[in-house]
């Protein structure tokens, strides 16, 4: 490839522009000098000799400071012009926009483009792109709180780091949180307090022209009292007062925060006076966040029949009970309606991975590093069409891949992912690193595809990293960004290699139970025990197990990672802490030795070895019956419609698996479920229609006091509305004669209609369909 080079470039641009655009000549001299140890210098008129020339600046201002050589093109707004061209006998790249904007997002364009390293720069010749962005809004939330696993650590100049990180990729905006949210007042992280971080953060996104919003919570509990609201908007108010720079108000309607559309209405009009007092261009959005059926028809019909002219628009985020295009279609159209979507979370979360095994959920837990580039690429351009764009809802830099995914996407929905990975991971790391790293990337979310004990892959990835690792710089080994991904695959392979272990071991376990009738009950019970108790006293991988923490440890030092709640001051295991729970038990070794002890108090020998042989056969339902485990894909025949995590990504109408916090058995802490007022359904033929049936059923105990029931066929009651047990336990329940009279059933759960929050009701973990023998 032909590279014009730029190792002796100096940089041109008009004298006295606005402090957006010195941000961005500064963002380009500092960063080409991070990466290359060369120092461009800046002019305001073109040089005298033969030194290769960067042009950057409005198209308008950069004509007299050069002889022609690019033909002057109109962009629109945020747009650019990046081409490479001969000017006065020298090599020249000219980087021209209309506006501010599109300075900053062509000088990082510019930067992504550069090939090189160490006191080497070029850029390849007869480059010559014109861009302006597919969708308006490009942004992330970036909240200064103890919740996140990484941003309470971060001083300002990191936050200017990351600021110009995410504009390298197209981000135009960052949603800031205030200093009260659902999270603690405080963190042991903080290097400033909120309020004054949050200042600084306004003003630095403002010196770099790009937007901030801010996601206020309505935490109050009453805002139908007067006093209530007079206490609100002081309280909102002083804090519009001191950022100096407020672009939107976003307010949720729920998580957190619970109040009746009506009355959350009005008080956002209140604030909304008060907030364009302060800042008068300032936009209000609103999202109907964990609205029940009820309060989601009195929120439209204020939309429909009040047309509020105080509001901007419309967020789709968490917990909104309408799908995506159910809300667009309807919301009166003259609100915009912006997406909100989790990139975050891998648990009990918006967009949780399809077929995650149940090892990584127990031990990479809810916000582990998540780079899912082909899924959230998927999931962009499943939703974006309906929308203006996007502020991810994001809790640290665990989910930095994904951020750039976002808005490299947001910018262009027809980019090349590779082509995008290849970008951030020479940009971020180096050129050296640009292909491998970015397969690399794709190899560890296919880690995250399907059965864990079957993919192989994960070894091959953990292969991959480690050839990166041994050919890395210095200063790559000290990048969080490849410590990141280092982490990841050693983190899977980990995982597998106790995975099988423990496997293999619960299989023994269960072979030493089959002796019992030979050896009796008490030798069975110690020698299975013993075959379990191999996972702690012959222990696997403690290689992998030791590189993971010193890798958690150079993330705690280099980018304020907290990895452990003991080790590094985590809120919590679940808010990415998962060194914690690296350990976690993969097979059913505690559900097994709790049973154990039961089995060993019993009466006589016979009840311990009818006990021992019912663990044995758990999950057999005997002859003419059925098992299945609908949250394992692998174990749910009978589930109806299948996941459809492409073309429902959010399950708004169609399954999903759902995973909770371990409470007996490992299977029941994995369940299928529906979300809201979509029915969960199962279906077998080929029975016997002479027969009775039974239903067994464990049901998955997230928020277990929402209602579930169960019918038959058409409508047959199996078990009215009840509460799920906690912890979950199997319940057994006839199934009604005549639901099965044509060889047949459909067992269908609903959750009762209507309710809102986070709208998880039918989770089922385990089903037994017992063919009953005739007395």
């Amino acid at each position: 490839m032909d590279m014009v080079d730029l190792a002796h470039a100096v940089v041109v641009t008009p004298p006295d522009r606005p402090e957006p655009e010195r941000r961005a000549i500064q963002m380009l001299v500092e960063e080409v000098e991070r990466r290359t140890r060369l120092r461009w210098p800046v002019a305001h008129a073109w040089p005298v000799g033969d030194a290769p020339v960067v042009m950057v600046g409005r198209e308008a201002d950069l004509a007299p400071l050069s002889p022609p050589s690019v033909e002057a093109r109109a962009v629109g707004p945020e747009g650019y012009r990046l081409a490479t061209a001969p000017a006065a006998g020298a090599a020249a790249v000219r980087v021209s926009a209309d506006d501010a904007r599109g300075v900053l997002f062509g000088v990082g364009r510019l930067l992504r483009a550069l090939r090189g390293g160490r006191d080497s720069a070029g850029v390849p010749a007869g480059f010559d792109l014109t861009t302006t962005p597919r969708y308006a809004l490009r942004g992330h939330q970036l909240g200064y709180r103890p919740k996140t696993n990484s941003y309470d650590g971060w001083d300002l100049t990191m936050w200017e780091q990351y600021v110009r990180d995410l504009a390298v990729f197209g981000a135009n905006a960052v949603e800031l949180i205030p200093p009260r949210s659902d999270d603690d007042a405080d963190s042991p992280h903080f290097p400033a307090p909120p309020m004054a971080m949050m200042k600084a953060m306004s003003a630095l996104l403002d010196s770099y022209g790009l937007d901030v919003w801010i996601w206020y919570p309505a935490l109050d509990p009453d805002y139908a009292d007067p006093a209530t609201v007079r206490s609100a908007l002081q309280e909102w108010g002083a804090v519009f007062e001191q950022l100096p720079r407020i672009d939107a108000l976003f307010v949720p309607g729920g998580d957190p925060g619970h109040t009746e559309p009506r009355v959350q209405m009005a008080l956002l009009e209140r604030q909304a006076e008060s907030l364009r007092r302060r800042h008068p261009r300032a936009q209000v959005w609103v999202a109907p966040q964990g609205f029940s059926a009820e309060w989601m028809d009195t929120f439209l019909t204020i939309l429909r029949d009040g047309r509020p002219s105080w509001l901007t628009g419309v967020v789709f985020g968490p917990q909104v009970r309408l799908s995506l295009p159910e809300l667009r279609a309807a919301v009166p159209a003259e609100y915009p309606i912006r997406h909100y979507p989790d990139i975050t979370h891998c648990t009990r979360c918006q967009y949780p991975p399809p077929d995650w095994d149940l090892a990584f959920a127990r031990t990479e837990g809810r916000e582990p590093i998540n780079p899912e580039p082909l899924r959230q690429a998927a999931i962009f351009r499943a939703t974006a069409p309906h929308t203006v764009g996007f502020l991810t809802y994001s809790e640290g830099c665990n989910d930095d891949v994904n951020k750039a995914v976002w808005s490299a996407l947001g910018w262009d929905p027809d980019a090349i992912l590779l082509e995008v990975l290849r970008d951030y991971a020479r940009y971020f790391v180096g050129e050296h690193m640009a292909d491998a790293l970015a397969q690399g990337l794709l190899a560890l979310e296919r880690n995250w595809r399907g059965p864990l004990a079957a993919n192989a892959g994960v070894a091959t990835t953990l292969a991959q990293f480690k050839e990166m690792e041994r050919r890395a710089t210095p200063g790559d080994r000290l990048n969080w960004r490849f410590q990141q991904a280092l982490y990841r695959a050693h983190y899977d392979a980990y995982v597998r290699r106790r995975l099988l272990h423990e496997t293999e071991l619960e299989e023994r376990a269960m072979e030493r139970l089959a002796e019992a009738p030979r050896t009796g009950a008490a030798l069975a019970l110690r020698r299975a025990r013993e075959e379990l108790d191999r996972a702690v006293t012959e222990p696997v991988g403690l290689a992998l197990r030791a590189r993971l923490f010193e890798l958690g440890e150079a993330l705690y030092q280099s980018v304020r990672m907290q990895l452990s709640v003991p080790r590094y001051a985590a809120i919590a295991r679940e808010r990415g802490a998962n060194l914690d729970s690296a350990d976690a038990p993969l097979n059913e070794r505690d559900w097994l030795e709790a049973r154990f002890e039961e089995i060993a108090v019993l009466p006589d020998e016979a009840a311990r070895l009818r006990a021992i042989e019912g663990l044995r056969r758990w999950t057999d339902p005997g002859p003419g019956g059925f098992h299945e485990e609908p949250g394992n894909p692998a174990r749910r025949p009978h589930l109806l419609p299948a996941a459809d995590p492409d073309g429902d990504p959010g399950a708004s109408r169609t399954p999903r698996v759902g995973f909770a916090e371990r409470a007996g058995r490992l299977a029941w802490s994995r369940y299928i479920e529906t979300l809201y007022d979509t029915p969960l359904s199962m279906r077998w033929d080929g029975l016997d229609a002479g027969a009775s049936y039974r239903v067994r059923v464990v049901y998955g105990c997230d928020s277990p006091r929402r209602r579930v029931g169960l019918t038959a066929g058409r409508g047959l009651a199996v078990h009215g509305p009840i509460e799920r047990p906690a912890p979950p336990r199997p319940l057994e329940f006839g199934v009604p004669a005549g639901a099965t009279a044509d060889g047949s059933l459909t067992l269908t759960w609903s959750a009762e209609p209507g309710a809102g929050g986070n709208g998880r009701a039918c989770q089922v973990s385990e089903v037994w369909l017992l063919r009953e023998e005739p007395a």
